[in-house]
């Protein structure tokens, strides 16, 4: 369901809008994706943000907090799988919240719709001797669900705008601006990412899938890991950054493969800024590469559902 509703208001954002590029619209859809606005994305980016977020700061939080009830172990919470590494234990941890009252703010803000678990596929760790021990760091290893985002602009207001909300209300930006300038870039890689795995599945539409989503484990994470009915399975990992991917990523990913003992049917690269001429030389069969115009496929000649993708309505 949340792929399906993340698709939609992508396609609605650029139905609404028509950015220029994909670029374009992946960036301003992580940050306004949900709200269901007409944005003029011809504008700086900055200036957008304080048009329309930082300006309407405390309209925009009353609404906020009629969608928490105002609770302020929800906040909390809320801002720590923003900025953190979206481990439930760890955000909880982060937010001061215990396993009782973090999994109650946790229920609530799931039956909301705010977030939605992405549930662990790590086996637990067994010995290899029938009554033999765990070492004691292992033992004490929890594997973690984690949680994501129903719609961008939640998480965009906990990344970025609730950490500096005091000076916001005073209208002072200055410290808002040069946080989101240093840190843009790296925000926008979960969106990338969430997006890649939809347009990896769209392509595999004819397939019947039976697991998608990222894979992590006490040592390795990987973006994407898709399983088909006929025993396939896509492995990928996702670039946000100004610089082209080249044949190291792809040994990497084929290296955190090889220690998963997985044997991928075909490894999967997207990149906001193309390949090298070396790892194009290569695209075939075992190796697929996605480029931000694959990711016209996903809006073209579409339709959209409004009742899915508002998130105030």
């Amino acid at each position: 369901m949340l792929k399906t509703l993340l698709l939609e208001q992508f396609r609605s954002f650029y139905l609404k809008n028509y950015p220029d590029d994909m670029e374009t619209q992946i960036e301003y859809f992580s940050i306004f994706g949900g709200l269901g606005w007409k944005i003029d994305t011809t504008k700086d980016i900055n200036a957008l943000i304080e048009e329309l977020i930082l300006n309407k700061f405390v309209l925009l939080r009353k609404k906020i907090e009629d969608l928490t009830l105002s609770d302020k172990e929800c906040l909390r919470l809320l801002r720590a799988l923003a900025v953190g590494d979206r481990k439930i234990f760890s955000a909880f941890n982060r937010a001061g919240l215990n396993n009782a009252n973090g999994g109650s703010a946790l229920n609530f803000l799931e039956q909301k719709g705010v977030i939605q678990i992405e549930f662990s596929r790590e086996e637990p760790a067994r010995s290899l001797k029938p009554k033999g021990k765990l070492k004691r760091e292992i033992a004490r290893y929890r594997i973690s669900h984690k949680v994501l985002f129903t719609h961008p602009f939640i998480r965009f207001w906990f990344y970025f705008i609730a950490p500096h909300a005091r000076k916001i209300e005073q209208g002072d930006y200055d410290s808002f601006f040069k946080d989101f300038n240093k840190r843009r870039h790296s925000y926008t890689s979960l969106v990338f990412e969430e997006l890649s795995e939809v347009l990896l599945n769209y392509n595999l539409r004819d397939s019947q899938i039976l697991s998608s989503g990222s894979y992590w484990s006490a040592n390795i994470e990987i973006d994407i890991l898709t399983i088909t009915k006929d025993e396939k399975i896509y492995v990928a990992e996702c670039k946000w950054s100004n610089h082209k991917v080249n044949k190291s990523e792809w040994h990497k990913l084929l290296d955190k493969c090889q220690k998963l003992d997985i044997e991928p049917t075909q490894a999967v690269l997207f990149s906001k800024r193309g390949f090298s001429k070396e790892l194009l030389s290569h695209q075939g069969k075992s190796l697929a590469l996605y480029s931000l115009s694959d990711f016209e496929a996903l809006v073209k000649n579409k339709s959209i559902d409004e009742n899915l993708t508002n998130l105030f309505v």
